[in-house]
């Protein structure tokens, strides 16, 4: 409805995956990727395609940029630095014959860069120099993933702080408590601050089409302390209009002690009843869409993000006549 211009990337379903994020949570040392279940339509660009596009319209080449360019200029610059990188296992080796190794896997874009990255990894073939190592092709070969074994410790020798430890009060971070500090004198003690909040079954929107999942008591509820609830004249299962300065929306009170006085609690991934989602399931328990209460000019200045929690909020019941 906003854009002027629609780059629709290949669905989940139409594009190979590597879990990178959520090896963060693992228990053992795992790799697994995943080929693509569906091809892509021949006119239908990949999404590493559209995003190096942007990145050459953004340097100033032009709308008709070819997005292999851009990935070329991408990976010439990861392996540059992998040859003169000291703790690389292809440090010192000839460009020409690593380039030569590369090109007979007529590989490009992300997946390029991953062979590249798993072949000069700790587990990494090193282009030869290691037999028993892996690339991409081995995952390929696992479908299921291949296990490592358990984690081992890597700290400090992953550290690459000028300290050489895990610094945990940079010079940046604080420099910037004083703006904490004054912020925290400029709280309105009288206001309420509406903050987010997930379910198991319900992770960001996509599971609201899941039929199983969404059985049992509505989770779109606005979470309010009974202190909150009386001083606002709003009863548990009634409506209550949520204003910020930015936009309002109605939503269905929960009151709760498990929440502080002077806070209130909306799930974010709702508002499914907007024309067009095409979800039949989620509409119909379609919440409401928390973003609309977002302030596009509240921003955190020393990460750039968005301010999508504590937000000063007005709260009144909503009477049906």
């Amino acid at each position: 409805r906003h854009a002027d211009v629609i780059l629709p990337p290949p669905s989940h379903l139409e594009r190979s995956h590597y879990d990178m994020v959520f090896t963060a949570f693992s228990i053992r040392n795992v790799a697994n990727f995943s080929e693509a279940v569906f091809e892509r339509e021949a006119d239908q660009p990949d999404e590493w395609q559209i995003l190096a596009k942007l990145a050459g319209i953004a340097q100033g080449a032009g709308a008709d940029v070819d997005p292999a360019v851009i990935d070329e200029y991408i990976f010439g610059s990861l392996l540059s630095n992998l040859l003169k990188d000291k703790s690389s296992p292809i440090h010192g080796r000839s460009e020409e014959e690593i380039r030569d190794l590369v090109d007979a896997t007529q590989l490009n874009g992300p997946e390029r860069i991953l062979d590249t990255l798993l072949r000069t990894g700790p587990y990494g073939e090193a282009f030869g120099a290691n037999p028993k190592g892996i690339n991409l092709q081995t995952l390929r070969d696992q479908p299921h993933g291949v296990d490592f074994g358990a984690l081992e410790p890597r700290i400090p020798e992953v550290l690459r702080t000028p300290s050489g430890k895990v610094e945990l009060a940079p010079t940046e971070l604080l420099a910037d408590l004083d703006r904490l500090k004054e912020a925290m004198h400029q709280v309105d003690v009288d206001g309420l601050l509406l903050v987010g909040r997930r379910h198991l079954r319900s992770n960001n929107s996509w599971m609201h089409n899941v039929s199983v999942l969404m059985k049992g008591k509505p989770r779109c509820t606005l979470l309010m302390h009974p202190e909150d609830a009386t001083r606002a004249g709003v009863v548990d299962g009634g409506n209550a209009r949520i204003t910020s300065r930015v936009g309002s929306i109605v939503a269905v009170v929960e009151i709760t002690q498990n929440i502080r006085p002077r806070v209130v609690s909306l799930p974010h991934g709702w508002g499914h009843g907007v024309s067009g989602t095409k979800m039949t399931i989620a509409a119909e328990r379609a919440g409401v869409n928390s973003n609309v209460l977002t302030d596009e000019d509240q921003m955190d200045p020393l990460s750039g993000t968005s301010v999508l929690n504590g937000i000063p909020v007005h709260i009144e019941a909503v009477i049906h006549s």
